[in-house]
């Protein structure tokens, strides 16, 4: 990417929809309540040819307390002084506003680069808004339409000559590397290893629980900044919001997600589009950390989340916060071991993680297990493994025969792995019973090192009868007889 790119205004002028329009994908919530945004959130986006990081910001509120608003406030200008040019968007319907002045100046005073555009500027009731922003000083407004793209070939002309001029900059700045294998590493590479994550293709690790969790907070904690918007208040993380980082030597990509209260509690259609981004945040991660509160965990939301990352195949970390507040902690932590393999019986040895998002204790072992469920995620057995440890499972424990019929595994193979998953060729695989597939999926967890991370497990038929018994030869053709005819004659 050649520069970035901050979107900053007051709220409710249209920023999340430009951001979706420069991204190409409707991944920032937008509604018609102000105040939607309130985490800063990056997007690669695209206009033409020029290629560019984009960053939608919440919206400006003249307040300078500790309230919510202020603390937004205070993180929009952090983006303001790291991106590299900033696009002031005002709105062309409402016209000018005192605090869209103040902005204004702020920009004139922090900003690199300010670029004034006027949104909403369709039709001809935006005339009088456009004109009237000349007022602040910052040029020329660029007339805007994010929700229906008008504007955006006049954006490509701005911002074009900034793209030459940092991507010369980039240039000069990189340093010379060579990151490519000789053949002998190449030929050395096994091509069963697992692909550790890396910068191009990080681990993606989301973030889960119930409101008030502690989930911001600890990803502030492993990023080492305080880059997500925290507080007392419950709630406040709207967004899936995703943010790059190295952790201790691993490329990640970590998700900080809503928090999910039940279905029964969300009313409000913010909250129901804040919570399916949190689930679609979840598909998309390889292991998902499901965050209890030390003084509340297990509760019924809580055992729903982790439930909901099983079936989605997602390896599991379970991790318990505000541990540095509690007092009898080896009482606790053997209830709580106790209580996991009860509830969670689908994710037993699961790793269970105790944390300070506030402190930071922990945070190393946290990072230890999320590896380790990735590397079981992706583990694949090989098939002369499973068939020798198949045998042993049947010997030691036969399965059933139902109504007089007994049921023969033959064989057995590994099929996918992120999550593993295998396939036991079986006669009358409707008959065998669903605890007898309890009792293989245990055995490969126990045998196969594989404590936690989601197993599948598919039973396919195969009959005992010969494909070709009783069927009649096919008739030779007319070219069959006629070679028939000949080998007479020569015989």
């Amino acid at each position: 990417m050649s520069f970035t790119l901050a979107i900053v205004g007051r709220p409710n002028v249209g920023k999340s929809t430009l951001f979706n329009r420069l991204v190409g994908r409707r991944i920032a919530l937008v509604d018609d309540q102000p105040g939607v945004t309130r985490d800063l959130r990056e997007g690669a986006a695209r206009i033409g040819d020029l290629r560019f990081t984009v960053v939608d910001t919440a919206g400006l509120e003249n307040e300078t307390d500790d309230s919510l608003p202020a603390r937004m406030r205070r993180l929009t200008e952090r983006a303001v002084d790291m991106a590299d040019i900033c696009l002031f968007i005002v709105d062309a319907r409402t016209g000018l506003l005192p605090d869209d002045r103040v902005f204004a100046e702020i920009l004139r005073k922090r900003a690199k680069h300010v670029i004034l555009a006027a949104n909403k500027a369709e039709g001809n009731a935006a005339e009088a808004g456009v004109f009237e922003a000349y007022e602040l000083g910052l040029g020329e407004p660029l007339r805007l339409s994010a929700e229906h793209g008008e504007g955006m070939a006049d954006l490509y002309s701005v911002l074009q000559p900034f793209a030459a001029e940092f991507e010369e900059r980039a240039e000069a700045d990189a340093p010379d590397t060579d990151v490519s294998l000789s053949e002998e590493e190449a030929e050395a590479a096994d091509e069963n290893a697992i692909q550790m994550p890396t910068a191009e293709k990080p681990l993606q690790i989301a973030v889960v629980g119930r409101p008030n969790a502690g989930k911001s907070t600890l990803i502030n904690q492993i990023i080492g900044e305080e880059r997500l918007l925290t507080g007392p208040e419950a709630g406040i993380t709207r967004d899936a919001i995703s943010l790059s980082h190295e952790w201790n030597g691993t490329h990640v990509r970590i998700f900080d997600t809503a928090g999910m209260r039940r279905r029964a509690k969300v009313q409000e259609k913010l909250e129901k589009l804040s919570v399916s981004d949190g689930v679609r945040a979840v598909k998309f991660a390889e292991v998902v950390v499901v965050l209890l509160d030390a003084a509340i965990p297990f509760e019924t939301q809580d055992l729903k989340i982790a439930d909901l990352a099983e079936r989605e195949g997602r390896a599991v970390v379970v991790a318990v916060n505000k541990w540095d507040i509690e007092d009898e902690k080896q009482e606790k932590l053997k209830w709580l071991r106790d209580q996991f393999e009860h509830v969670l019986p689908q994710l037993r040895g699961a790793p269970l993680v105790t944390v300070s998002a506030r402190t930071g204790k922990g945070l190393d072992k946290l990072q230890q297990a999320i590896v380790e469920a990735y590397v079981t995620w992706n583990r694949r057995v090989s098939t002369g493994q499973l068939n020798r440890w198949l045998d042993s499972m049947i010997t030691r424990h036969p399965p059933p025969a139902p109504q007089g019929k007994r049921i023969k595994l033959r064989y057995m193979t590994q099929a996918k792995t992120r999550p593993p998953g295998f396939v036991v060729m079986c006669s009358h695989p409707d008959k065998l019973p669903e605890s007898y597939s309890r009792y293989l999926v245990n055995g490969l967890r126990e045998d196969f090192d594989m404590p936690g991370t989601p197993i599948r497990l598919y039973m396919r038929g195969q009959s005992d009868k010969n494909p070709f018994k009783g069927r009649r030869p096919k008739k030779p053709g007319a070219l069959g007889k006629h070679l028939g005819k000949l080998q007479k004659k020569q015989d």
